[in-house]
């Protein structure tokens, strides 16, 4: 009974602890849950429009951002990406489908230290290039692979 007693009374006490923190504006819940995005990059139907609005235009080839995609996804609704930038300094990675009907799906930000690598699943509805831009000092870096999306087991 008494450890019940005591789990709870811990609970209540984190509770209160992140409660105050919150009203005193210690946390902001904004920048947790990532509420500045740049929905216009996000809305482009072209892909060098987006990739002007990231800023990511003039990305050079670079064997340092690592992309693993399968050659050939059996199931456009699930393609697993997998990225990784070795150039230092990385501060965001894009990625780009270049025959989507949105091409920037994603981005993702990093804080200094952290370690630029991403793994995610994208929705492909036909056989494109999938493009990963890593931002470093300014600068932008990008790897490309083909994927080929199949019907029913069958080339698309």
């Amino acid at each position: 009974m008494d450890e019940r007693r005591r789990v709870v009374l811990r609970g209540a006490g984190a509770t209160g602890a992140l409660a105050a923190a919150l009203a005193a504006g210690l946390l902001k819940p904004e920048r947790v849950l990532a509420a500045t995005w740049d929905e216009n990059a996000f809305r482009k139907k072209d892909v060098a429009d987006a990739l002007k609005i990231i800023g990511a235009d003039d990305a050079v080839a670079s064997k340092e951002v690592v992309l693993d995609v399968p050659e050939i996804a059996e199931n456009g609704a699930v393609v697993p990406v997998e990225i990784t930038s070795h150039v230092p300094g990385t501060t965001s990675i894009a990625v780009v489908i270049d025959k989507n009907p949105f091409p920037l799906t994603s981005r993702f930000d990093f804080m200094e230290g952290a370690l630029p690598y991403v793994k995610l699943n994208v929705k492909m509805g036909q056989s494109s290039n999938i493009r990963v831009i890593a931002e470093a000092g300014g600068k932008h870096y990008v790897a490309m692979r083909e994927v080929k999306v199949t019907i029913g087991g069958c080339g698309g």
